[in-house]
């Protein structure tokens, strides 16, 4: 994944959006994939992006949201509830035989999930959020995200929903999510 380029303020939302239509591909990538390797393949860009994603959303556009916009707190207690119930299900999903029909069930579940998601951030928060912060302020906001992109975990992890936690646990998660990921690219994939 590649860090935004801020060539403007409203880069940043633009960016966000881009990596939804991005997860929405990857959704449909992994669904139609015409065998588990390429089944396998599609999701681990998924869940990597889902988990990167939702990560920088948490440390820098949701703490912005809460303190800059009237009625930010809900709007963001309202998006940390769905993500901490996306990554159970994301969590549990990783699980699973990817050739399986529950694997393919369960992805289309937490597809709906993350594209209802996606909607709610979209018509609600980064709305919000453009019409409450400075232009400068947008663009710095898109230099943190990248920032926080760079440190993110790979995987989900339930639970680190908060700025205060994935500061706190998300550079430790990141690490063994990381070493974990070369250790499967070194030996192959575990799952059947």
């Amino acid at each position: 994944m590649t860090a935004p380029s801020i060539g403007s303020a409203r880069d940043v939302v633009d960016y966000l959006k881009s990596q939804h239509e991005t997860i929405k591909a990857l959704f449909i990538e992994t669904l139609d994939a015409p065998d588990a390797a390429t089944r396998e393949e599609a999701f681990t860009r998924l869940r990597t992006m889902l988990a990167v994603h939702e990560t920088a959303e948490e440390m820098v556009v949701h703490p912005r949201v809460r303190r800059k916009v009237e009625g930010g707190a809900q709007i963001v207690d309202e998006r940390l509830a769905e993500e901490h119930d996306a990554k159970v299900l994301l969590r549990d999903i990783e699980q699973l035989p990817i050739d399986s029909a529950e694997f393919s069930k369960a992805l289309i579940h937490l597809q709906a999930a993350v594209l209802e998601h996606a909607k709610h951030e979209e018509e609600l928060e980064f709305t919000a959020l453009e019409a409450a912060v400075s232009d400068d302020e947008l663009g710095k906001l898109g230099q943190a995200v990248a920032v926080a992109e760079r440190i993110a975990p790979t995987h989900p992890h339930p639970g680190v929903e908060s700025a205060a936690a994935n500061f706190a646990a998300g550079p430790f998660a990141s690490i063994l999510d990381r070493a974990r990921d070369a250790l499967k690219d070194a030996f192959g994939s575990n799952r059947s």
